[in-house]
C-alpha cells in the first residue's frame, strides 16, 4: 500500500519545518508529500517548496481546511493519504504503523492514531473520537495522562484529521470533506458519512505531537464559533427528529456556560451563522439515508451525555453501547 502526506497551511511558518523534519524522518517514506497553501501571507509556501520532494498547491484565497484536504486528496496518487496538520510532528514509526493497519484491513476506511501535547507530551490530545447524540463529538483522553490506557489497538467512531491515514478510495466513495464546514468537525463528518457508508475506522496507538492551537489562533470567529455552527450543521444533516431533545438539551448547556462567561451574544451569532445553509443540509437528509449501508443509530449508539462515562473507549465498549 502506497501512502502520500497532504499537509493544508495557512501561516505556517512557525510550524511547517517540524511538520516536514517529522515526515523526512519517517521509517517508511510517503510516495508524495503535498503541501496546500490557503493563500498564506508568511511566506511558508516558499519555505515549503525548498524542502526536498515536497510539492506545494497554492490556492487563490482561504477556502478552509475541508477545501484544502480536498485539492490534496485529488492531487496525489497513492491507496492512503496521511493528512497532518501543520502544528503536528510524527514520530519515526508512525506512518509505517497506520499504513499497515489501513493494509490489514480491507473493510477500514480511516486509521486515528494517538496524539500527544507537542510540549509535554505526557498529556494526551486525542485517541481517537466519539460522536454522541447531542451533537457532541469528543477526543478520547483529552488532557489526561498519557497512562497506557489508549495503548491497545482498536476501533473508534472517527479520526481526527489533525493527523490521520485515510485509505483514499474511501474519501473518493463519500464525496470528501463537505467543504461548507469549512473548518473544525469536518473530520467528524467525513467520519460519519464513512461510517454511514459502511467503513470503520480503526486506532493504532502511533504517536503523534501536536501544538494544541497552534494553527488555529489566527481564526476568526474563533474555533468555538466555528464548532457551534458546524455542529448544528452536521444534526441537520445526518440526526433522525427524535434525537432533537438531547440536542436541544444540549444547546442549553451551551447558552447557560456562555451566559455565565458573559458571551452569550458571541455564541447566538455563531449558532446564526448556521442557519443559511440548514435548508441545504435538511435537503441531503433523505439522500444520506437513502445511500446508508447502516443505520445512524448504529453508527451513532445510544451513549451517555455526561462525562467521564460518555467517552466509553474500545470496541468491545461500543458494541455494548449498540445493544
Amino acid at each position: 500500500m502506497t501512502a502520500a502526506v497532504v499537509i493544508p497551511n495557512r501561516n505556517g511558518a512557525d510550524w511547517l519545518p517540524g511538520c516536514l523534519e517529522g515526515i523526512a524522518a519517517q521509517t517508511v517514506a510517503p510516495a508524495e508529500v503535498v503541501v496546500v497553501d490557503n493563500a498564506s501571507s508568511d511566506r511558508s509556501p516558499e519555505a515549503a517548496a525548498r524542502h526536498p520532494g515536497v510539492r506545494v498547491i497554492a490556492l487563490p484565497a482561504n477556502l478552509g481546511f475541508a477545501a484544502a484536504a480536498n485539492r490534496g486528496v485529488a492531487a496525489v496518487d497513492a491507496d492512503a493519504v496521511a493528512l497532518v496538520n501543520t502544528d503536528v510532528v510524527l514520530e519515526p514509526h508512525w506512518l509505517e504503523r497506520t499504513t499497515a493497519v489501513l493494509a490489514a484491513d480491507p473493510g477500514a476506511g480511516a486509521v486515528a492514531c494517538k496524539m500527544v501535547d507537542l510540549r509535554r507530551p505526557e498529556l494526551l490530545y486525542d485517541a481517537g473520537d466519539v460522536l454522541r447524540r447531542d451533537g457532541v463529538c469528543e477526543q478520547r483522553g483529552r488532557f489526561e495522562p498519557d497512562d497506557g490506557r489508549f495503548d491497545a489497538p482498536g476501533e473508534v467512531f472517527s479520526a481526527c484529521a489533525g493527523a490521520a491515514l485515510y485509505r483514499r478510495s474511501a474519501l473518493v466513495d463519500v464525496g470528501g470533506f463537505d467543504e461548507r464546514l469549512f473548518i473544525y468537525l469536518e473530520d467528524v463528518d467525513l467520519g460519519l458519512r464513512l461510517r454511514l457508508a459502511g467503513w470503520r475506522c480503526l486506532y493504532e496507538p502511533a504517536v503523534a505531537r501536536h501544538a494544541g492551537g497552534g494553527s488555529s489562533d489566527q481564526l476568526s470567529p474563533p474555533p468555538a464559533a466555528w464548532v457551534e455552527r458546524n455542529t448544528l450543521l452536521i444534526a441537520a444533516k445526518a440526526f433522525p427528529l427524535r434525537w432533537a431533545p438531547q440536542l436541544l438539551y444540549r444547546q442549553a448547556g451551551w447558552a447557560w456556560h456562555a451566559l455565565r462567561e458573559r458571551r452569550l451574544r458571541a455564541h447566538l451569532a455563531a449558532a446564526a451563522r448556521a442557519l443559511p445553509l440548514l435548508p441545504a443540509m435538511l435537503r441531503e437528509r433523505r439522500r444520506l439515508r437513502a445511500g446508508a449501508a447502516l443505520p445512524v443509530q448504529e453508527v451513532v449508539p445510544r451513549l451517555p451525555i455526561r462525562a467521564p462515562r460518555a467517552s466509553r473507549s474500545g470496541l468491545q465498549e461500543r458494541r455494548e453501547a449498540i445493544q
